[in-house]
């Protein structure tokens, strides 16, 4: 049988292993994490015997010269890993999505300052510019806007029935965004930050989104139009749980309870920001408003007997409206006194006021040509006058072009749609009619425009039909509910 000493040749090492001599040679730190073959001449040429010195892993062997080589067990003297997917400087895990989160909240913030700042400039009820865009240093618009009816609707603000102009709900979104931002800012500086963490920051972000969804509702199916700062608003709202979502999945995971002393202390916070800004504004609102007095009264009686009255509820107060069925200020108006809540405590008599060329001597040109048409239909059909309005108001802008091209053609479809006003719209009896009510408003002195609303023979000032409707009438309804009878219409003294 054929022999040679020392290891087989064929038999491949492993790269701590050392044979022998090299063992021998190798310093003594070394030689004990290393395996060593051992010859043995009584083995095979296919054999081999190996010691292991000693049992176990091998020992990690300390580096600290800059740039020297380290095996797969090797670690720094600093404790540092030496796998490069492992990064011990620089962002923490997650730290680049929270900071992206601050910056979506204070764009959040921004526009609702900015809706704020144009809902405050307008509490002294008057007429100002408003900032209908989202970027920096937009001019304002004047006029009609998606900006302006989503501010003048109920839903812009909350507590009008005890602040002129109410509350603004934008002043609330500012606050929750400045309390998101400020918690990303801390989680990101935290060096100990975990799911826990980020998962109340994905929870608390969750707010203005279900927030915008609901407004973004409101807007389309209430409102009928969108705000441009609105709609950045929602966007923002977006942008910042998408970031605290990814932030999130990056950070590491924490096992154990859920920290529920600090959630509680960031609820707080959270809470703390809301009230303290809207304590500010509270705070800061006029408690009494020189338009609480009214702007004017009724002095003449409606002898023509030519005013229309609504349905009413027992108990209601007397309240006068005078009102263009054509008028787009007027439906706006309709729309408001509904969903203030108060109409159902007014006993409506319409005084109708067409501000139309065509039977209104007061003005040179037709602003709402056709509304001479609909206020005959109106006082030919008293008992439908509910509905001729309502239709009125929700065909308004093709009933104004109708009115301006063709006068027979709209006469025509008024009383294709109410058979009530038959034979009588169109003749001298209902001209004449709206004869006599633009004579009652001249008797006491309105003045030309549309709409306007007597309670109690008190004129509602014109700066209180839109923001502060809810808080003015609601003071001028209690007041008079406690003076005891009310005031007839024609018997409250005095002009404006």
């Amino acid at each position: 049988m054929h022999r040679r000493d020392g290891p087989p040749k064929d038999v491949e090492r492993m790269p701590w292993e050392m044979d022998a001599d090299e063992a021998a040679a190798a310093p003594e730190d070394a030689r004990d994490a290393q395996t060593v073959h051992v010859p043995a001449a009584s083995q095979t040429v296919h054999q081999a015997q190996t010691e292991v010195l000693p049992a176990g892993p091998p020992k990690a062997v300390q580096t600290d010269a800059p740039g020297a080589p380290r095996g797969p067990y090797e670690r720094r003297a600093d404790n540092a890993s030496p796998y490069p997917d492992a990064p011990s400087r620089g962002f923490p895990p997650g730290a680049l999505a929270l900071l992206l989160v601050m910056a979506s909240a204070i764009a959040g913030a921004w526009l609702a300052g900015t809706s704020t700042k144009d809902f405050a400039a307008h509490l002294d009820g008057q007429v100002h510019a408003l900032t209908c865009s989202v970027m920096p240093g937009a001019q304002g618009t004047l006029g009609a806007s998606g900006c302006k009816e989503a501010m003048l609707s109920p839903f812009s603000s909350v507590m009008r029935d005890r602040y002129w102009g109410g509350v603004p709900v934008a002043l609330g979104g500012l606050a929750v965004f400045a309390f998101l931002a400020a918690l990303a800012f801390g989680q990101a500086l935290s060096k100990e930050r975990s799911t826990r963490d980020t998962g109340y920051l994905l929870l608390a972000a969750t707010l203005p989104v279900v927030t915008s969804a609901y407004f973004a509702w409101l807007s389309s199916e209430k409102v009928g139009s969108f705000c441009t700062v609105c709609v950045g608003i929602y966007a923002a709202s977006g942008a910042t749980w998408v970031f605290a979502w990814i932030a999130h999945l990056r950070t590491p995971g924490a096992f154990g309870p859920l920290p529920w002393g600090r959630w509680l202390l960031w609820t707080v916070e959270g809470v703390a920001f809301v009230a303290m800004i809207g304590w500010l504004w509270t705070s800061s609102a006029p408690t009494e408003r020189p338009t609480m007095a009214g702007c004017g009264t009724l002095v003449a009686e409606d002898k023509a007997k030519v005013l229309v009255p609504l349905p009413r509820a027992p108990g209601a107060r007397p309240a006068l409206m005078a009102i263009d069925p054509l008028c787009p200020a007027c439906r706006a108006f309709d729309e408001r006194l509904k969903q203030s809540g108060l109409e159902s405590r007014l006993a409506i008599d319409l005084l109708l006021f067409p501000l139309d060329s065509k039977c209104n001597w007061m003005v040179k040109d037709s602003l709402h040509p056709g509304a001479c048409a609909l206020s005959e239909a109106v006082l030919c059909a008293p008992g439908s006058a509910r509905q001729i309005l309502a239709w009125a108001f929700q065909h308004q802008p093709r009933l104004l072009e109708l009115g301006k091209k063709d006068d027979k053609a709209l006469r025509k479809e008024v009383k294709a749609r109410f058979p009530a006003v038959g034979r009588c719209l169109g003749s001298a009896k209902a001209k004449a009619k709206v004869n006599k009510s633009l004579r009652f408003a001249v008797a006491n002195a309105l003045q030309v425009l549309t709409p306007q609303l007597f309670v109690d023979g008190t004129r509602l000032c014109d700066e209180d039909t839109d923001l502060g409707l809810e808080y003015t009438l609601g003071q001028m309804l209690i007041r008079g509910e406690a003076g005891g009878a009310a005031v007839p219409h024609g018997h409250a003294g005095g002009r404006p």
